[in-house]
């Protein structure tokens, strides 16, 4: 999730507060960059930019894979996909997948992400056995939490890639996403589960949309889809996202947020200014245009959304990943960290606002049920609790507890300052917005992207 930086203005911040537990309240998932803008806006107009071609100077040296195409078929064609097998597996998943994914290894020994080192190190830092012991003791525990949820994470991808077509409704797409990925991760309250709502937020809207019940839409061909959800086992969160889209002249739009992510990744390290990789990320991204109908348009970041560094059963735990340079933040990145790296190119003006209807809600960190002052509205209160803690949540999972009536009690709760609503952000209308994320752990003898897989 995308945090707005008007609706943090006159308020505390509660990522200053530690949360070790699922009691405990979060910050949203991706804060918006903080005031002081400072130069390097992103308006498109960077240097050496070519019609039609990209900057070498600016471009990510990060290999990319040949974007792939989904071809046409029928749905009943779509879903007929090879079975997955992953390395280190004791069996094969079927498909469509029905086997949990720790029933597929043994002792637990879940696929290990890429692993690559720091910039300008050399291979000594990954060799050197002291920092490997350091590695096991520091996070002997909770790697095995993060390689499982981010394999869950590459197997319903690959399942939800095969059945994504134009015209499937988004209601039911989002339903079968989570669904399987609440068989996969074998779901159990808040120890393991879906960290935020399943976004499929569309062309301008870059985050926070879901469908409501009674929202019939359905995905165009020419529409450019963010599909973006997370999961997480006892609060460790893998957050992930990529963008999907049938139109072939969107290409360029969706290669360059791709290879934006790719290079503050390959960028990123242990004593990294996060300020240096929002220069990084906005100098590839203004090395792309897009020809749409006819015009050449620039691409520009979003400059008031970021990345994140991901805590216990926190969605933002304080550090934000800049999408543009000129930024004041000093703050550097530091061994343990786990961050989830997202990038967003626009066609548009590189700013986001609030729409309407809301979707994605949030119980705020610093609450208690004695600012609940209508008693109807206690229960429902106690159901967000109970069942999402401090992660995110939408209508439709109520819904799903079987809650009715619930919208009046909602708002309350919302205008009592105890859950916070986290609408669609979205650029100006007409634009277009690419996203890709992966979610990233700085380890003492490398980094690993936990959530990197064959299609991103």
């Amino acid at each position: 999730m995308q945090e707005n930086q008007n609706q943090n203005q006159n308020q505390q911040n509660p990522n200053q507060q530690k949360q070790q537990n699922p009691n405990q309240k979060n910050k949203p998932k991706a804060k918006n960059k903080p005031k002081g803008k400072g130069k390097g806006k992103g308006k498109g107009k960077g240097k050496g930019k070519g019609k039609g071609k990209n900057n070498p100077k600016t471009e990510s040296k990060y290999k990319e894979k040949t974007e792939s195409k989904q071809p046409k078929s029928s749905k009943k064609e779509a879903r007929k996909t090879e079975n997955i097998t992953s390395e280190g597996a004791k069996q094969e998943q079927t498909s469509p997948p029905t086997i949990p994914v720790d029933e597929l290894f043994e002792d637990k020994n879940f696929p290990i992400g890429i692993e690559m080192e720091y910039p300008n190190d050399n291979t000594s830092r990954i060799t050197n056995e002291e920092l490997r012991m350091k590695e096991r003791m520091m996070l002997s525990d909770i790697l095995p939490y993060l390689r499982k949820a981010a394999e869950v994470h590459r197997q319903t991808r690959q399942f939800a890639n095969a059945f994504i077509r134009p015209g499937i409704k988004l209601w039911d797409m989002c339903v079968e996403i989570e669904e399987m990925n609440r068989k996969l991760i074998s779901a159990q309250g808040l120890e393991a589960g879906l960290a935020f709502p399943t976004g499929c937020s569309i062309n301008n809207c870059a985050a926070h949309y879901t469908p409501n019940k009674g929202d019939d839409r359905t995905l165009g061909k020419s529409d450019v889809m963010k599909i973006d959800f997370g999961l997480h086992i006892n609060g460790y969160i893998i957050d992930s996202a990529y963008t999907v889209c049938f139109d072939p002249k969107f290409d360029p739009l969706l290669k360059a947020s791709r290879e934006a992510t790719n290079a503050a990744v390959k960028a990123a390290g242990i004593d990294v200014r996060l300020c240096d990789l929002g220069e990084i990320i906005q100098e590839v991204i203004e090395s792309h245009e897009v020809e749409i109908d006819g015009k050449v348009h620039n691409i520009v970041p979003i400059q008031n959304l970021s990345g994140h560094s991901l805590g216990p059963y926190e969605i933002h735990s304080g550090k934000s990943v800049p999408l543009v340079k000129g930024t004041e933040q000093k703050t550097r990145m530091e061994e343990g960290e786990l961050f989830a790296f997202e990038t967003f190119a626009s066609t548009g003006k590189g700013v986001v606002s609030d729409e309407n209807p809301t979707s994605h809600y949030m119980m705020r960190p610093d609450t208690s049920i004695s600012l609940v002052t209508n008693p109807k509205a206690r229960p429902l209160y106690h159901v967000i609790e109970k069942n999402f803690g401090t992660l995110a949540f939408c209508p439709r999972w109520l819904d799903r507890l079987d809650q009715t009536r619930y919208l009046f009690n909602l708002k309350h709760l919302v205008d009592s300052n105890v859950v916070r609503p986290y609408p669609p952000l979205s650029d100006i209308n007409g634009s277009f917005v690419s996203q890709f994320e992966h979610t990233l752990i700085l380890k003492p003898s490398c980094k690993e992207v936990l959530s990197k897989g064959d299609d991103y």
